[in-house]
């Protein structure tokens, strides 16, 4: 995200950062990383493309997933005119941020917390992307998705087949200042990533993206310690992460791994420091501290969260790849040569209500809207701003998210769950009742598009070919319901084979657009003669439950953490139950076959394997996938060079405010 386009001396390098006043002798006395960005491509699997040479010398670079094959890991050096060569510069001088700049915006689920380790939710990571630093991140601009470092100073060298990657941290970064670090500065090395990564084994952390690090040689045994013992012991040395020196942090994972780079790149496996979190043990997720561009100044739970630059923070140059979009190409013009961030101050309001939303966004308090569907017609007639925005210089920035939304069915529920015959049977009658074209006309606006498989457009390993197996067809569903014994009485309503009446147990939150998916089920269901009984939770209540499998049903979704189709398959990993699998699915063969394709790289061939994987899912009336949602981003004629990632989430790190442009 902070590509120089070419080569600069020292003392340009320092008049774009700090101004003219400084020398090059200055200059010299910080440091500068350069460090090679990849390149993601997205362009179809094809068997005509060499796969890569998998020899254990050291490579640098992490291999691409959304390549053509197994996208080749290059030598930086060997390879100079193929690779983005990424400038990050670092400096005295003062503090980019101005305090009178202040951005605005909503989130419309509440957050649960800024622990790294124990959230699981889209909006508290979004806090924690700018306030804490991952190893790498992407590209602001750059698209397809384009993974670069960021508390790393390069790209990481991996060898030994996609088995060791090595990182190399940045000297000079600090965590915020807090009382936790008596008074002392200090400074992020490659311990408190060691430290950090542990954490996600704690058992007492039971955290929700555990899985996600399994791989990582010594870690179980590390979880077994602690289970038998009571306590994690954080000092045992764990011989597949190891800091080799103070800046150097070496993983060595027990597979194949292509997308271990991108796991780095989440805001969950962030560094936070063991004095902070020991200091605050009881509430870890109510004081974060860590050392990305943004600190936490206010938290009024599930009401309102305020960020303030954070002082310590070393700052950066914007820059950015714009290829060959107008739109990219203004942003870059607006923005480049910027030192960030420029926010002093961005306060993020909790609205569940889309009314209240858009009408603080029409007021003018609000500098970013998420347009939701209830009044995309208004806003956004035929997908463009609407004339009397638009004369307000109001713009939109619109994609189609990299995500899933689909209704699951717990199988371990006493009742619906098991694979009897007859309980896969009820459960793809249920799943088959519900019209997924009404949910996009009526509940989306036609702010969606139909998902038929689980890994959505733009994510590599998507299949535009596969049709579902269980379409809207509730003529099928009654027959199926009919053979198997859940026979209807005089009141119209089916029983269970036993006499018992049938009642599915349906969990949402108490907003609008809830009550409306509830209204829509309880349609489906009365197609096919099935009682449904709602219960209403707020969002992190729904989590909570949801992960001690105690839900039966509910509505979610799955935004990518990174740009590959094993972030969704992984939904369905049996040992992942209590963590993502919410629906509690376990299946011996299904995991045997997803482990399959832990180990292989994007190809023809583990495409096939993800077909059949998602076939198994929904033969057992596990999951019924509804849409693929378009986000519709407007944004006020005051900020300055937005433009929504697809896998970014606090993408208001690389904009800037104009005050003089506020409407009021």
């Amino acid at each position: 995200m902070m590509t120089d386009p070419g080569s600069i001396d020292a003392d340009t390098a320092l008049e774009r950062v700090c101004g003219p006043s400084k020398t090059a002798a200055d200059f010299k006395r910080h440091w500068i990383p350069a460090f090679a960005g990849m390149t993601i491509l997205r362009v179809r699997a094809s068997r005509s493309y060499a796969m890569p040479n998998r020899q254990s010398q050291a490579r640098t670079g992490v291999p691409s997933r959304l390549s053509t094959a197994a996208a080749i890991v290059r030598q930086a050096s060997c390879n100079a005119g193929r690779v983005t060569m990424t400038l990050v510069l670092a400096c005295a001088c003062a503090q980019a941020a101005d305090p009178d700049k202040v951005l605005r915006v909503e989130f419309y689920v509440a957050e649960t917390g800024f622990d790294p380790v124990k959230v699981q939710d889209y909006y508290s990571h979004t806090v924690n992307e700018a306030i804490f630093d991952s190893l790498m991140t992407y590209d602001y601009l750059a698209r397809p998705a384009k993974l670069v470092p960021r508390a790393a100073e390069s790209m990481p060298v991996i060898s030994d087949q996609a088995k060791t990657y090595v990182f190399k941290i940045r000297k000079g970064i600090y965590f915020a200042a807090d009382a936790a670090f008596k008074g002392k500065k200090r400074e992020l090395t490659a311990e408190d990533y060691v430290y950090s990564i542990k954490r996600f084994k704690d058992p007492a952390n039971k955290s929700p993206f555990e899985s996600f690090i399994d791989g990582i040689v010594g870690l179980e045994e590390l979880k077994k310690d602690a289970e038998k013992s009571g306590r994690m012991n954080y000092d045992t040395k764990v011989n597949g992460l190891q800091a080799l020196d103070r800046y150097t942090l070496q993983i060595k994972l027990k597979e194949t791994d292509y997308n271990f780079g991108y796991l780095m790149a989440m805001p969950n496996y962030s560094a936070v420091a063991r004095e902070v979190i020991e200091a605050y043990a009881d509430d870890t997720n109510g004081h974060p501290v860590g050392s990305g561009p943004y600190r936490l100044k206010e938290w009024k739970r599930s009401n309102k969260i305020v960020l303030e630059a954070n002082p310590d923070f070393r700052g950066f140059v914007w820059q950015s790849e714009p290829g060959s979009d107008p739109r990219n190409i203004e942003i870059a013009a607006a923005m480049k040569g910027k030192k960030m961030p420029q926010i002093g101050r961005v306060e993020i309001n909790i609205i569940e209500e889309q009314q209240a939303s858009w009408l603080a966004f029409q007021k003018d308090e609000l500098d970013i809207l998420y347009m939701r569907e209830q009044f995309s017609q208004i806003a956004i007639p035929d997908n463009k701003v609407s004339a009397e925005l638009a004369k307000q210089g109001v713009t939109l920035s619109r994609i189609t998210d990299p995500d899933i939304n689909y209704t699951y069915i717990n199988t371990t529920d006493p009742e619906f769950g098991g694979f009897s015959k007859e309980k896969i049977a009820l459960r793809r009658a249920i799943l088959m009742s519900f019209d997924d074209a009404e949910l996009i006309r009526v509940i989306r606006k036609n702010q969606a598009i139909d998902a038929e498989y689980p890994i959505p457009p733009d994510v590599v390993g998507h299949d535009a070919s596969y049709r579902t197996s269980i379409p809207y067809d509730p003529a099928l569903a009654n027959k199926l319901l009919d053979y198997f014994g859940f026979k209807k009485g005089s009141n119209g309503y089916r029983t269970w084979p036993n006499g018992k009446p049938l009642v599915w147990r349906y969990s949402s939150t108490p907003t609008t657009r809830d009550r409306e998916l509830d209204e829509l089920w309880q349609k489906s269901l009365d197609k096919i003669g099935v009682r449904i009984h709602v219960d209403k939770n707020k969002f992190p209540e729904e989590l909570k439950l949801e992960r001690a499998c105690q839900l039966l049903s509910r509505t979610a979704s799955w935004i990518a953490d990174y740009p590959d189709g094993d972030d969704f398959m992984q939904l369905f990993y049996g040992p992942n139950s209590g963590q993502n699998n919410n629906a509690c699915f376990q299946m011996k063969e299904w995991d045997r076959i997803y482990e399959k394709t832990r180990a292989m790289p994007a190809s023809p061939e583990r495409d096939q394997l993800y077909r059949q994987l998602w076939r198994m899912v929904e033969v057992n009336g596990v999951m019924k996938l509804h849409d693929t949602r378009v986000r519709n981003m407007l944004v006020q004629p005051a900020v300055i060079g937005y433009r929504k990632h697809p896998i970014l989430l606090a993408d208001w790190i690389y904009v800037d405010v104009d005050n003089s442009r506020k409407l009021h």
